[in-house]
């Protein structure tokens, strides 16, 4: 682990952590025996934390206040101006306090090549190769020629319809559209510049009012972005961690409406059902699609795209589409899980076009991973801690990118050198009350395999004084 004992901010100044310090320990001492050390852990970020505080409970009948954490509050936001004075988005640490309050603190700094942990001091996935992206997230949308617009799409009618809905509606001139599809880098279609010469859907245009909103949104079936919020909804629009991207798996079959992708140079984007999910326009239709439909993306899932309607012209007369397309049931998965709910093992996830085995709580003997050894598009393994029989048989799947391992199976991997360098990412699955620090330096060996950026620890000793 790289070690440093000096900080050029206030956020290694221990001063600044003194508040967060002294609660965590107050906190620790309430729960565990006098006389041994306590160890607390924890991340702040900008606008978040996550530390092992148990909050007091309000009183009968009433409802948690803000002052019932204050203590708290004030606490991390001394943290939290350090970090913001600092340019720095969050950081985690580790701290020992002994009963005479004699205090090590640790902090970990970020790295370029790790992302944030999730609600835990831990850090995230480890980015082994600058740049890489979970093979989801590189899959282009597939060529269709042979897709034409709906016959239901009508640029006249949809025009007439939303002239009658909003008489005193102002439309974006044809520079402002123009200006837009130049923006993009794609030719607008005709039913999208239709909707915007009736109304360019700008705030101010409603007088700032929120029941002119509505209707606007109620006569065209969604709340409209203005013609400057039009945006390509491709792979980098909807980021994911690699830890959950790398689960992912894309696919189009041969009767589906719309592509199975993380996203299009061909989603148009332009509106949001009013629950967070956005509609766009589809110029990649799948094989069963038609050049212009409407698609919804749910602000819920990394993948693909739900048909709404077959034209603007559909969705705006409230025309509901036919679906078309989905996975038959007799089809193997190309994400498979085997745990004590799922798959009963790994000969039954096995199968040439299996992308992600994820292998989660298990009760019985550890598991073989022979099944799978050879599968050509086997890219992806997670491995709950202790269900391996064999760390080592990972070294014959030669076609990982990501890997997600315990920190004992990782130590086997490491000893005998043996992790994969297909490698694009990697992670340690950490469970229970597990050193901070002792994952850290287990993930500082492992980027150090690829050369890359390790998390720097800072050391703070100092004195927090007895408890009083």
């Amino acid at each position: 682990m790289a070690d440093q004992n000096t900080a050029v901010s206030s956020v290694g100044d221990f001063t600044t952590w003194e508040p967060v310090l002294r609660l965590l320990r107050a906190d620790a001492t309430s729960r565990q025996a006098a006389g041994g050390d306590i160890r607390v852990a924890g991340r702040i970020g900008r606008g978040s934390w996550s530390l092992p505080l148990r909050r007091r409970m309000p009183e009968p009948g009433r409802a948690a206040q803000a002052e019932d954490m204050r203590d708290e509050f004030d606490a991390v936001q001394r943290v939290q101006g350090a970090l913001e004075q600092a340019g720095v988005g969050e950081i985690a640490f580790s701290a020992r306090i002994a009963p005479d309050g004699t205090t090590s603190l640790s902090l970990l700094a970020p790295s370029p090549a790790v992302e944030p942990g999730i609600g835990s001091p831990h850090p995230g996935a480890l980015l082994l190769v600058e740049g890489a992206l979970p093979q989801p997230w590189r899959v282009l949308p597939e060529p269709v020629p042979d897709a034409v617009p709906a016959p239901s799409a009508d640029p006249d009618l949809l025009t007439r319809t939303l002239r009658e809905r909003l008489p005193d509606a102002v439309g974006a001139t044809e520079a402002e559209i123009d200006a837009a599809q130049a923006r993009l880098g794609v030719a607008l279609p005709e039913e999208l510049r239709a909707l915007y010469r009736v109304t360019r859907a700008r705030w101010e245009d409603w007088g700032d009012d929120y029941d002119t909103a509505q209707r606007h949104a109620m006569a065209i079936q969604c709340e409209l972005f203005d013609v400057d919020g039009l945006y390509i909804s491709d792979a980098a629009a909807r980021p994911c961690p690699w830890q959950f991207a790398a689960m992912e798996a894309v696919t189009t079959r041969p009767d589906a409406a719309v592509q199975g992708l993380v996203g299009s140079p061909g989603w148009i984007v332009f509106g949001d059902t009013g629950g967070g999910d956005r509609l766009a326009v589809d110029l990649t239709p799948g094989p069963r699609g038609h050049l212009g439909q409407v698609v919804v993306l749910s602000h819920e899932e990394n993948i693909g795209a739900g048909l709404v309607a077959d034209s603007l012209t559909d969705m705006v007369l409230g025309r509901d589409a036919e679906r078309r397309g989905g996975r038959r049931p007799d089809e193997p998965p190309l994400v498979a899980h085997v745990n004590i709910r799922s798959l009963p093992s790994v000969e039954a996830a096995a199968h040439p076009g299996l992308e992600v085995l994820s292998i989660g709580v298990w009760e019985a003997e550890p598991l073989s991973l022979a099944p799978v050894l050879g599968l050509p598009r086997l890219r992806t393994l997670s491995a709950y801690p202790g269900t391996l029989a064999d760390p080592l048989e990972i070294a014959g799947l030669t076609g990982l990118e990501f890997l997600e391992l315990g920190p004992d199976d990782w130590r086997v991997l490491l000893d005998a050198d043996a992790v994969p360098r297909s490698l694009s990412a990697a992670a340690i699955e950490v469970h229970g009350d597990q050193d901070p620090l002792l994952v850290v330096a287990l993930a500082n060996e492992i980027l150090s395999l690829w050369n890359r950026p390790p998390i720097i620890r800072t050391v703070l000793e100092a004195d927090l004084g007895p408890l009083t």
